[in-house]
């Protein structure tokens, strides 16, 4: 996302910012850019999870539409903020799917890969199911909210770290500093089976 050009986000801000104010036709407009960055969203993520298990991008991305386009209050201030509460809405479509496999299955696992996650190189390798990582990430929203943010912007979403540190109004140091603190926490949460 971040090879976007300036006009083209700040076009894509202002159609969010009228579709916020109830202009259907802004809605229409702003579709198609944000169909095409949502599914890209949906493929990178869904890219980190056992295909056989795997939802397709453009039924994620249908989901996420279909919720989306039901938010009666939702105030749009820019695509950051935007794609910052697609993450959050992506991750609970995921973690729903999982549940409903793992109640299909009776025990059986989705498993969705740590590699963005592990910070040393010997950690690229460990997978761990889409439900240990919602479990972890509530219990670190319970510590720190933003830190779950930011977990949600960059890896259900993967916004970029000036995307994150526009979208929560901090920094790109410090969103960096803190992407990598907590990127370190969850892969040992993990590992540990917390």
């Amino acid at each position: 996302m971040s090879d976007r050009s300036p006009s083209r986000s700040d076009d894509i801000t202002a159609m969010l910012k009228q579709w916020s104010r109830g202009d259907r036709d802004a809605l229409d407009r702003v579709l198609p850019f944000l169909y095409a960055e949502l599914r890209k969203i949906a493929a990178r993520q869904l890219r980190r999870e056992s295909p056989a298990d795997s939802v397709d991008p453009t039924d994620l991305v249908h989901a996420l539409y279909l919720q989306l386009v039901a938010q009666q209050r939702a105030t749009w201030l820019n695509r950051s903020q935007f794609f910052a509460v697609a993450a959050t809405m992506m991750r609970r479509i995921l973690v729903d799917h999982a549940r409903t496999r793992l109640a299909d299955k009776r025990g059986g696992s989705i498993t969705i890969s740590l590699t963005s996650l592990a910070d040393a190189p010997a950690a690229r390798s460990p997978v761990s199911d889409v439900l240990s990582i919602d479990r972890a990430l509530e219990r670190l929203a319970q510590r720190d909210p933003e830190h779950a943010r930011i977990v949600e912007m960059r890896f259900f979403a993967g916004l970029s770290i000036e995307e994150t540190a526009a979208a929560l109004g901090r920094s790109p140091a410090t969103v960096k500093r803190t992407w990598r603190l907590v990127r370190a926490w969850l892969y040992r949460e993990l590992r540990l089976g917390g």
